[in-house]
């Protein structure tokens, strides 16, 4: 319903399978969640463009580095637990891109309408990449 309804790329929570086959059939980009490197694994030998490994707060940069050891060809998005502090420990250990949700975009911010705030935090997490990546 979402590709048909104009989204250009689908994240799921968890591994689906099935959600994976349906943007592929479409040609959407597809980021399967999944935090076993047993599930990581699934999701990308099913098509998954990146895996999504949540909660990332849980292993920390260091589980990243210790997915990446065996297996360095799959694409690790962190999601849960990003913030502008550990940004750059982040991709040191490996992963291909960054989710942030709550560090980004808070609730308050939403609630007061302060999308100057947002704009700030956007560009510092985008600085914070480009430092780090330097």
């Amino acid at each position: 319903m979402a590709i048909l309804a104009g989204a250009e790329f689908v994240v799921s929570p968890t591994l689906s399978v099935a959600t994976i086959q349906m943007a592929r059939r479409y040609g959407k980009p597809v980021i399967a969640g999944a935090y076993t490197p047993t599930e990581i694994l699934a999701a990308w030998e099913q098509g998954s463009d990146l895996v999504k490994v949540f909660p990332a707060s849980v292993g920390g940069p260091g589980y990243i580095k210790a997915i990446k050891a065996p297996l360095p060809q799959i694409l690790l998005m962190p999601t849960g637990g990003v913030n502008l502090e550990n940004v750059g420990d982040f991709l040191k250990a490996g992963a291909a891109a960054l989710a942030v949700g709550g560090n980004l975009v808070s609730k308050q911010l939403l609630a007061t309408g302060d999308f100057q705030a947002i704009t700030d935090n956007a560009k510092a997490f985008a600085d914070a990449v480009v430092a780090a990546r330097a």
